[in-house]
């Protein structure tokens, strides 16, 4: 944790060199000390200190200054830092000035120069303030900050990207937090400018997109190489697990997200049912695990990027990125996974990001503290979330159509919810409408068995229902069920359409599609089981048959 700062101010170069040297002799091991000549220097200084997230203890200033009397660079200061305390250095000529800034800028004190001895004259008074100033000192945050609107589409998409890339931030809500409205006055920032995200160097991005936010933290972007094995399209579970096979067994590897590593898993509060980890784990700590794990064997990760074609062209599979650039490959493992299917109903796609979510539970739980919240779906992401959000919310109302939870959700978390009291389940029901002009309001529940309607309140609805394979980008030369998840091994010439067709002289492998030599793994596999285990089981066969191909070709 940094050390919090003390600031000396004086024109005179010898003077200030004294109350360095004193202030260090004393304070070092337990703050830093700074010291300027120019008033208007700290006060720049002491605005890129506020936007680091830095805390200031104690402002000492000399009074006579030529550019600046101190008592005015103090009253200046005192809206950046309010609970600094404020020390003059006057002379004996200046007492009048010292005794009118007690009240005019709540001066804490005044110190005759000179000083000497310290241990006499400027010790005791230093150690005073600075033990008043600690009374009431909490250790500031030390990481990413989000000032916005709490909701607010795009504030929810930055949490939500830097949460599923675990970098730690806090949000400060400017309707109501006093340290969101100095940041946003400090730095004049209209409401245009929000969400503004200011990271631990000082700089900040003013309403910023995703990948201007990835690139100022260093996340992987661009590719380094022109030609790899094998390319990973997606970096849930069983992308993960392709990629740390992949990456041990020597192939050159490239894993890309759209988004951020685990998927739809990634966002699960807790997976309990996962062989190894008897008290469960959240689906976070398994995304960061595996991706620690795949980077230590050389693997490319490049987040957020996406993928919006594939083609072959001479064997080599050419992926095209969102950006027009092109990647070559001799092998592709597509494990884009699945979508929550949207709500069509009236008012949702209007109050997306704005109390009507989609996952992220764990991201917006904070925002639903004390609230009435409803989740949409029987399945066990819905009931992982439900748990979650039950530590926070003042109720959480589980809506389904069907009966009861027992034939789609485990029976673990049927149990846990059974033994919830702020929990609820409403059978035979579903949100017909959302209400609110910016955020959530009220939602419309319908009750099937009754035929009846009503208003209730509302703070957000969850979604999790269905699954959308996420595989439109693929285009027409790969072979889809029904439902668009995409077709693997004999099923593919079982599915055989139009101009689609088999052409190798052998039947593709287990998890190829029926482009030779792309792989699809996960939950994207028509007839794949929706379990982590099994994905992760299906990315590391993949990384089998890819170097089988590789072999072949």
């Amino acid at each position: 944790m940094k050390k919090p700062i003390i600031i000396a101010v004086d024109d005179d170069p010898q003077v200030l060199s004294a109350i360095r040297g004193d202030l260090r002799s004393r304070y070092r091991n337990d703050y830093r000390i700074m010291a300027t000549t120019s008033a208007q220097e700290a006060l720049e200084a002491i605005q890129e200190l506020k936007n680091k997230g830095e805390e200031v203890a104690l402002f000492l200033s000399d009074q006579r200054m030529p550019s600046m009397l101190g008592v005015d660079f103090l009253e200046k200061a005192l809206v950046v830092y309010p609970q600094a305390k404020r020390v003059l250095l006057t002379a004996y000529s200046d007492t009048d000035a010292a005794i009118k800034a007690i009240n005019d800028v709540q001066l804490d004190y005044y110190l005759l120069k000179p000083w000497n001895p310290p241990e006499e004259k400027l010790y005791p008074v230093i150690d005073d303030v600075l033990q008043d100033w600690l009374a009431n000192y909490s250790p500031p945050f030390s990481g990413l900050r989000i000032v916005g609107y709490p909701f607010s589409p795009n504030t929810h998409n930055i949490k939500d990207f830097l949460a599923g890339n675990m970098f730690p931030y806090q949000f400060l809500n400017v309707e109501n937090e006093d340290g969101a409205k100095e940041l946003v006055e400090i730095n004049q920032l209209g409401s245009k400018d929000l969400p503004a995200v200011f990271f631990e160097d000082g700089n900040m991005l003013k309403n910023p997109s995703l990948s201007e936010i990835a690139e100022k933290l260093g996340l992987n972007v661009r590719a380094q190489e022109e030609l790899y094995d094998v390319i990973i399209i997606g970096a849930g579970p069983a992308g993960l697990a392709a990629a740390v096979y992949g990456g041990s067994e020597g192939l050159k590897t490239l894993l890309i997200d759209r988004k951020a590593p685990g998927g739809q898993a990634g966002t699960s509060s807790r997976i309990e049912n996962y062989l190894g980890f008897p008290k469960g784990l959240s689906g976070s700590d398994l995304a960061r695990r595996a991706i620690t794990q795949a980077t230590r064997f050389g693997i490319e990760f490049l987040s957020p990027v996406e993928v919006t074609k594939i083609e072959v062209r001479d064997s080599y599979k050419i992926i095209t990125l969102s950006d027009g650039s092109e990647l070559k490959s001799k092998a592709v493992v597509i494990a884009t996974g699945v979508d929550y299917r949207k709500l069509p109903n009236k008012g949702m796609e209007d109050l997306t990001g704005a109390g009507v979510y989609y996952g992220a539970a764990t991201t917006e739980a904070h925002t639903c503290k004390d609230g009435n919240v409803y989740i949409v779906g029987g399945g066990n992401s819905a009931g992982q979330g439900a748990m979650y959000l039950s530590k926070y919310a003042r109720k959480v109302n589980i809506v389904i159509r069907r009966d009861s939870l027992e034939s789609t959700m485990s029976s673990y978390l049927i149990d846990q919810i059974d033994n919830t009291e702020n929990i609820e389940v409403i059978p035979n029901s579903e949100i017909v409408e959302a209400i609110g002009e910016s955020k959530l309001e009220q939602v419309v529940l319908r009750n099937k068995t009754a035929n009846s309607e009503e208003n209730l309140e509302a703070r957000a609805i969850f979604i999790f229902i269905g699954a959308r394979p996420y595989t439109d980008w693929t285009g027409a030369n790969f072979l889809k069920d029904g439902k668009g998840f995409l077709v693997t091994g004999r099923n593919v010439l079982d599915h055989e359409l139009g101009t689609i067709q088999w052409k190798q002289s052998k039947p593709p492998y287990l998890l190829e599609t029926s482009v030779p030599g792309v792989f699809a793994a996960g939950d994207v596999r028509s007839g794949a089981m929706n379990r982590v285990a099994s994905a992760v089981g299906e990315g590391s066969m993949s990384i089998s048959m890819v170097h089988k191909y590789l072999n072949e070709n």
